[in-house]
């Protein structure tokens, strides 16, 4: 491969996904590493001063400050982008930065956002308090009814902004209906695909127009950074995002990028071998759940009411998944009994995880928000890594039995 082929969409986008997620967005200095170097410097020198000028005016390109382009950093960007089909991305700090900079960029006091009520904390934190702090109409909805889509609907609306799967609660969005009506609205659909990463779903086949990532998940992978990214249309990411970005700086670091870099090699071998193990695993666990009196949420068996959908819309359903064991006493007892499986609120890492939401991801909100949202106070979530599956399956076996399960 040339020094620059990975940056070349014309070689590119005849690769495959695979090919894709290991030389995309690679670019080779005049030494010809290859590993993707990591350019740690927050600004740039010029041979001249007519350079700067014409670099500052948009009249030649090349890097003016690290806020706004770093070598490693766009190797990142053309690699997401690649992956998810999109014509560009820009990377952030972190997930949160990725959500808040795609809803703030396009929305007025005056706008309306049509939000999906299952969804982060944080997520709901910005649609319930802060878009309103600023003259933002929001409107929360039940996103698997199809119908309350269309009710929201005002004249003022701008955005839809939703998950699929959600966190923690595992509804799915029927991508295809909901991106067609926005669409036909002239609305903009923003999607949180943290949950699946571009491996497993790529929301812009379905006509999403944005698609939303905390990169610290699934594509990283290994629990090691913070990072987010924002996908969209070339015109939308330089006309919409990018007056937003250059002036409030949400700039992911230049190191925190190359680590996310390197995790996309092994994402989607990753995902998919994640995803059949938390199937494996949702099997193992479903009936001891349902004769304890609780339920499982997991979007890849069956018994999920959205299953046929989201072996539709996407390649395989996930590492994540969620269920109810009743009571907080009983879900603490469960996580206390825990042996390899580690007490953790992240998600998408190689190792697996588990939290009580109620407590954890979704403390911030109210009783009543949790109540609306079905985070029930013996709701878990876990997060099945790659550890070997019999291990995992003893480990859960008996902390379902200290738990009375």
């Amino acid at each position: 491969m040339k020094k620059t082929t990975g940056m070349d969409r014309a070689a590119t986008r005849n690769w495959r996904p695979a090919t894709r997620a290991v030389r995309g967005g690679t670019w080779r200095s005049e030494h010809g590493e290859t590993s993707e170097a990591l350019f740690l410097t927050s600004g740039y020198t010029y041979d001249d001063a007519q350079t700067v000028a014409d670099r500052f005016a948009g009249d030649a390109q090349g890097m003016t400050y690290s806020r706004l382009q770093n070598p490693t950093v766009a190797m990142l960007e053309e690699r997401i982008a690649l992956l998810e089909g999109a014509e560009a991305c820009r990377a952030q700090a972190s997930g949160m930065a990725a959500m808040t900079a795609a809803l703030l960029c396009q929305v007025s006091a005056g706008d309306h956002v049509v939000a999906a009520r299952a969804a982060f904390g944080s997520c709901r934190w910005l649609v319930d308090e802060l878009l309103p702090k600023f003259g933002v109409e929001t409107s929360v909805i039940d996103s698997a009814d199809d119908a309350a889509w269309e009710a929201a609907i005002r004249p003022n609306t701008k955005v839809f902004f939703f998950e699929t799967p959600a966190n923690p609660t595992l509804d799915v969005v029927d991508l295809k209906h909901v991106c067609g009506l926005a669409k036909a609205h002239g609305i903009t659909s923003v999607v949180d695909n943290a949950f699946a990463s571009p491996a497993l779903q790529r929301p812009m086949e379905f006509g999403a127009d944005v698609v939303a990532y905390s990169a610290t998940k699934l594509m990283d992978g290994q629990g090691r950074v913070l990072a987010g990214a924002i996908c969209g249309s070339e015109e939308w990411i330089n006309e919409t995002l990018m007056p937003f970005q250059r002036n409030t700086g949400p700039t992911i670091s230049a190191f925190n990028a190359w680590v996310v870099h390197k995790g996309l090699e092994t994402l989607g071998l990753r995902a998919h071998k994640q995803s059949e193990q938390a199937v494996a695993l949702g099997e193992f666990l479903e009936p001891r759940i349902s004769k304890g009196g609780g339920h499982m949420l997991h979007p890849g068996l069956p018994s999920h009411p959205r299953h046929n959908l989201a072996k539709a819309q996407m390649d395989a359903t996930g590492p994540i998944f969620a269920f109810d064991v009743g009571t907080r006493a009983r879900a603490f007892a469960l996580l206390d009994a825990l042996e390899l499986v580690d007490i953790s609120n992240n998600i998408g890492d190689a190792r697996s995880l588990m939290c009580h939401p109620a407590s954890s991801t979704h403390a911030g909100m109210s009783e009543e928000g949790r109540a609306e949202m079905g985070v029930t106070e013996g709701l878990l979530r876990i997060n099945v890594g790659l550890e070997d599956l019999a291990d995992l399956t003893e480990d859960l076996d008996q902390a379902l039995g200290k738990a009375g399960l």
